[in-house]
Order: C-alpha cells, then sequence, then structure tokens
C-alpha cells in the first residue's frame, strides 16, 4: 500500500511538473507548439506498446477513437493556453471540476447536491470575479474540464470496444496528426529551437508517459476509490510547482478555492466509488417462504442425490447462484475501476 501511494505521488509530482517545464516553452512555441510536441511524443511511446490494427476498426470503434483524438486535442491546447493566461494552479483546478461533474452526474443524494454547491462556491472564491479577471483564461480551463469529462465517458466506451491500450494509442495519433499543421508552422518561421523543443519533449514524458505507466502500477496496490480521491491532490501539486518552477505565487483567496473544490472532489469521488446497500423489498420473504412445495422438493432431491454419493448443485456453488436468479436478483458484474 505505502509503494502504491509513492507511486501515486510520483506521478501527480511527475504530471505537474511536466506543465510548468512546458510552460517555460511559450514564448517560442506557444501553447499550441508545446501541445504538439507532447502529443508526438505520446503517440511515439503509445503506438508501439499498443500496436492497434487501425484497418480492422469497424466504424462503432472508429467514430468514438476520432472523437477521442479530437478530445485529446481540445483539452491539452485550452488547458495549456489556460496555464499562459491564468497559471498552473487555477488552470489545473478548473479542469479538474470535469471529474467532478461526471461523478455527480444523475446523482440525487444529499451529499452530492452539497458538493455540486460547493464546487460552485469554489470557483467563485478561486477567480473572484472582477474588472481585472482574464475571463477567457478561465473560460479556457472550464473548456478543458468539459474535455476530461468528454474523456471519461469516451474512455469508459472505447473500454468495451477495443483491448488493451488500443483506444488510448489511437486517438493519440489522431490528435498529434491533427498538429502537424502547428509544427510545418513552427518549422517554416525557424521558431523549432533546441531549449525549446527539449522543455516541450519533457513536458510530454513527465506529463503524459511517466504518469500512464506510474498510474497503472498504482492501481495494482491501491484501491481505485482511493486512488480516485488521491486524484483530487492534484490541484495543490500544481501550485506547488507553480510556486516552486515558474514562480506563480497565490493570494489567499486563490488558496481558500483550491481548498474548497479538492474537497468537495474528495468527497464527491468517495461517495460515487461506495456501493449502495441493496434494497431487500421487493422479495420481504425468503425464498423457502415464497415456494415451500419447490423447497421441499428440491431438499428431498438433494437428500436422495447425497443418499447415492452423487454430488448436488450447491458443492459447486452453483446453486446459490440458481437461487439468486429465483428470486430476481442480478448477478454480479465487474465494471472498470479507472476511466483512464
Amino acid at each position: 500500500m505505502l509503494r502504491g501511494i509513492a507511486t501515486m505521488i510520483g506521478s501527480g509530482t511527475s504530471n505537474q511538473v511536466g506543465a510548468a517545464v512546458g510552460a517555460h516553452a511559450f514564448g517560442t512555441l506557444g501553447p499550441a507548439g508545446v501541445v504538439a510536441v507532447r502529443q508526438f511524443v505520446a503517440a511515439a511511446v503509445l503506438w508501439p506498446a499498443a500496436r492497434p490494427n487501425l484497418r480492422r476498426f469497424t466504424w462503432a470503434q472508429w467514430w468514438p477513437t476520432l472523437l477521442l483524438g479530437l478530445v485529446f486535442a481540445t483539452m491539452n491546447l485550452s488547458l495549456y493556453t489556460a496555464i499562459d493566461r491564468i497559471g498552473l494552479a487555477l488552470a489545473v483546478t478548473l479542469e479538474f471540476l470535469g471529474p467532478l461533474a461526471v461523478a455527480l452526474a444523475g446523482s440525487r443524494t444529499r451529499l452530492d447536491l452539497l458538493c455540486a454547491a460547493g464546487a460552485c462556491l469554489g470557483v467563485y472564491v478561486l477567480v473572484l470575479p472582477g474588472p481585472a479577471s482574464d475571463y477567457l483564461g478561465v473560460g479556457l480551463g472550464l473548456l478543458a474540464a468539459a474535455c476530461w469529462a468528454a474523456y471519461i465517458l469516451l474512455n469508459r466506451l472505447l473500454g468495451a470496444r477495443l483491448p488493451g491500450l488500443e483506444a488510448p494509442a489511437a486517438a493519440t495519433l489522431v490528435s498529434a496528426t491533427l498538429y502537424l499543421p502547428v509544427a510545418a508552422i513552427l518549422l517554416a518561421r525557424g521558431r523549432l529551437e533546441g531549449t525549446a523543443i527539449l522543455y516541450a519533449v519533457a513536458a510530454g514524458v513527465l506529463s503524459s508517459v511517466v504518469p500512464y505507466a506510474a498510474d497503472l502500477v498504482a492501481l495494482r496496490t491501491v484501491p481505485a476509490r482511493l486512488f480516485g480521491v488521491f486524484m483530487s491532490v492534484h490541484p495543490v501539486l500544481a501550485a506547488l510547482a507553480g510556486i516552486v518552477i515558474l514562480g506563480q505565487l497565490l493570494a489567499p483567496h486563490e488558496w481558500a478555492g483550491i481548498a474548497v473544490i479538492v474537497t468537495v472532489n474528495a468527497l464527491a469521488v468517495h461517495s460515487a466509488s461506495t456501493p449502495r446497500p441493496r434494497s431487500t423489498a421487493r422479495h420481504p420473504l425468503p425464498s423457502a417462504a415464497r415456494h415451500p412445495l419447490r423447497s421441499a422438493a428440491e431438499r428431498r432431491r438433494g437428500r436422495s442425490a447425497a443418499s447415492h454419493g452423487v454430488p448436488g448443485r450447491a458443492g459447486h456453488h452453483d446453486g446459490q447462484r440458481h437461487e439468486a436468479a429465483d428470486e430476481g436478483q442480478e448477478m454480479p458484474r465487474l465494471d472498470s475501476a479507472h476511466g483512464g
């Protein structure tokens, strides 16, 4: 467990340090150029690892893959542009409203409604709208949040239609292809300088390659619920990376807004991952009371089978499953705990 927690801390730190390092290349490459290099790096790593056979993709697999590639392209560009305008901590905190919205979607519990109200309050405290507010930067951060929500939903869909890493590998290739014109323009203008390229490549490695591998390792030893709750500390890590690497100091109200959103996100994720107790109102009586004749006959068959040395269904645990089906209960089903 401790190793898994250390891995998650390393993953989150790498992700936010990568974003801060990439910001050093904004002056030369611009946010779009940094995103382009980051997508090229991610595609160069994921494609050989997954090797998806694109010729065998059906349209049911292609359309969410294309949408996911577009989401990759838009999410990273809006986030990096927001970082350039309003700073790393504010941009990442606003982006985290995306998974929070997914966790709260369709919920009607009192806690989740309080979390939604708390998120609105946190955004207000974080931004403190006024004449000097950068509304475009805030809007880009919220666009990144919407893209992250779409990323989660599309990953759930593609996880059922494509095996392994084929979906993110193909989607990253789509996103990298969309950024080829950006790279061509930068090359024609002579802006692909060595130092800026190194910063952008470091951002791709630290923010894409390292976190993806580390998260896969962490999920082997850490419960999915704890993993989801821990993701809520990313805005704090982003704030620390912004202070140390970029010198972006935060005002007290910004720290307060980050604290509110982090707390709300942790509560929402924990609530969403807590199993709901099954209702027993549908069948208040036990199986034997509802079907006395059938139960007596089954007991006689069981005694007869035992006297002849024949194993009954319960010896293979099939009888329990059969009884559950008779009672109208659903069989337990395993779902992916990690959307990304």
